[in-house]
């Protein structure tokens, strides 16, 4: 019985000087620390095992922010069209952020030009954890300059005017609007 004892005694302190949960990703600080984190798709899985829960993204909680790759645009470059999506609040939520729920539309004053949703096709859902206080930002598209309308999918498109004009992209996602639109120029 003592013998028993003593092997079982070496043996945790064996374990115990070994460490072999160190650096097992037990929420430890990364060694890596330039190292960031991909956003997290829902439904992520709590230590447990089981799907973590996580409430849906509102208004209140997500800003989203239109975004383009440039401000000003020489003749013939197509601006590359994207999101920016920010839990805003101190609790991870869950958002449909897939092209479903997207709905990109570019405006001059009060005329609406473009919209991506007229001839959308191959649209899916994408449930995304946004982590408190954490930003995502979304594949970019590419707009070709010209007008649209669920018409004109199958035909030729009208090219809007250039020269200096003004355009605003807006962005809606899951129902949550951008909070301002973002103004670019096309030379």
């Amino acid at each position: 019985m003592l013998l028993a004892l003593v092997v079982i005694v070496a043996g945790l302190a064996v374990v115990l000087s070994l460490q072999p949960w160190a650096g097992a990703g037990s929420g430890g600080e990364s060694a890596d620390p330039s190292a960031t984190p991909l956003p997290t798709l829902y439904p992520s899985t709590a230590p447990g095992g089981s799907p973590a829960a996580a409430p849906e993204c509102t208004a209140a909680s997500v800003a989203v922010t239109a975004v383009t790759d440039a401000t000003s645009y020489a003749a013939g470059a197509d601006p590359q069209l994207s999101l920016s999506l920010a839990n805003i609040s101190s609790t991870d939520c869950v958002i449909n952020a897939g092209t479903s729920q997207q709905v990109f539309t570019i405006t001059s004053g009060s005329d609406q030009i473009w919209t991506s949703t007229d001839c959308q096709t191959g649209a899916a859902d994408l449930e995304v954890l946004l982590e408190a206080g954490r930003s995502v930002t979304g594949s970019s598209i590419t707009w070709d300059r010209t007008r649209s309308s669920p018409d004109t999918c199958s035909g030729g498109r009208e090219a809007v005017a250039s020269g200096g004009a003004a355009y605003n992209l807006s962005v809606t996602v899951a129902g949550i609007p951008s909070g301002s639109p973002t103004q670019f120029l096309l030379q």
